[in-house]
């Protein structure tokens, strides 16, 4: 026995600019004939869209909103689709994608370099656009972070071992692209070490070069200076290491 109505294709959530022009879909199979009706939530406003009884909404991007597709057939059987969200970016300067943007993931807003001192909170925080919505996975180190795959990477309290080289990677299926990578320092003084105040004979400065202009942003220079700088600290180097 099946469902009455049965939902086939899900609309899917994007992150678009403000004015982008686009249309979420979704499709349904019933035994009798099927109506369609759409509706949009902003804030804790939740009301039906007039005339939005097809298949296919079509939106111009203005503001940050929730949709749903109500389906039901003759027999007054509903089903409600996913939400899904709308995201848009009014400040888009920068990141603003080109005329033929086919949806892959722009970095709209980068991670910043902090300072917390220890049991602290820290957050990191980026942004992408993209259709569909990017997904998130951060690193530390060039090492994959399990449980951050969320726009804000949150840590409540932070221990010695959380500093680090953080990046954040955002991807759809059309493709990914990586925030800038940002040091976070855990309990260490406002500044970093000068390097006068280290052993002249002992020092190591290492460069990972992981952005460049015409070829996809690189994991293993991150992953590199943090593999070498390991090495060398056992060796009783101060090592100072650099990315980009």
């Amino acid at each position: 026995f099946s469902t009455a109505v049965a939902i086939t294709e899900q609309p899917v959530s994007v992150s678009v600019p403000v004015g982008y022009s686009f249309t979420l879909r979704c499709r349904a199979q019933g035994r009798t004939s099927l109506q369609y009706q759409w509706f949009c939530q902003y804030q804790s406003d939740c009301h039906l869209i007039p005339g939005a009884t097809n298949q296919d909404l079509p939106i111009i991007a203005e503001q940050t909103q929730l949709y749903t597709c109500r389906v039901n057939d003759l027999h007054r059987n509903v089903v409600f689709s996913d939400w899904v969200k709308v995201e848009v970016h009014q400040c888009v300067a920068r990141g603003l994608p080109p005329q033929l943007w086919q949806g892959e993931p722009v970095i709209v807003l980068n991670p910043s370099e902090q300072w917390v001192e220890v049991g602290q909170p820290l957050q990191l925080q980026c942004a992408a656009m993209g259709v569909p919505a990017p997904s998130y996975q951060w690193y530390r180190n060039g090492n994959l972070l399990e449980q951050q795959k969320r726009k804000k990477l949150r840590i409540m309290h932070t221990k010695a071992s959380d500093s680090g080289t953080y990046l954040c990677c955002a991807s759809n299926s059309r493709g990914e692209r990586w925030t800038n990578a940002v040091d976070v320092h855990v309990g260490e003084q406002s500044q970093p070490t000068a390097l006068c105040c280290m052993s002249p004979d002992k020092i190591a400065l290492l460069v990972g070069n992981n952005c460049y202009q015409h070829h996809p942003n690189l994991m293993a220079p991150v992953r590199d200076v943090f593999e070498l700088s390991r090495l060398l600290e056992h060796l009783d180097f101060q090592v100072v290491s650099l990315l980009d």
